[in-house]
């Protein structure tokens, strides 16, 4: 289960013990999320940034499956639901700034939900408002000394947001 760790002015800190609540945290989010809106994701290799993805394209009634975007570096998820779409950014393998400015993300940044990836220090400059989304991962036990629930590894997760859109966004109602 999701629970809430603490909040401190626009940051939210919350908890998944498993990659279906993962999921579920990125469902909960894509409620309040709209076109315009840029989450940068931060996390070790294997943290959860596909996983959290896959909730919030889940969360917006998307199309076709959300995987990594390693190779393709980026994806459009059209919206079946008349919503925005889900553009889907992996920066992992760009070497900076120019890079992610010639995929002209910027032409798409105000129809579309975007998710970079290996963003931090590459995709702040994309938006003033932003959400930036740290992902951490432990194994083994969790705060009480318990097995992990269904032997997955605990997610921790920092929602910072940046910017007017984000100020009073009531993310600790949503997420927790």
């Amino acid at each position: 289960m999701t629970r809430q760790v603490g909040q401190a002015g626009q940051s939210v800190e919350v908890a998944a013990a498993t990659a279906q609540e993962a999921r579920d945290l990125g469902r909960r989010l894509a409620a309040v999320l709209r076109a315009g809106d840029l989450l940068i994701l931060a996390g070790d290799l294997g943290a959860g940034k596909t996983t959290f993805t896959q909730g919030v394209g889940a969360g917006l009634g998307v199309r076709g499956d959300v995987t990594s975007p390693t190779f393709v570096i980026s994806r459009v998820h059209p919206s079946l639901v008349d919503g925005p779409a889900l553009v889907h950014v992996d920066a992992y393998r760009l070497g900076g700034v120019a890079e992610l400015d010639d995929l002209d993300l910027d032409t798409s940044l105000e129809d579309a939900v975007t998710v970079v990836e290996w963003g931090s220090g590459v995709a702040e400059g994309l938006a003033e408002d932003r959400l930036e989304v740290t992902i951490t991962r432990s194994r083994g036990d969790d705060a009480d000394g318990e097995p992990a629930l269904d032997g997955d590894e605990r997610r921790g997760f920092r929602f910072t947001g940046h910017g007017e859109r984000w100020s009073g966004a009531g993310l600790a109602a949503v997420l927790t």
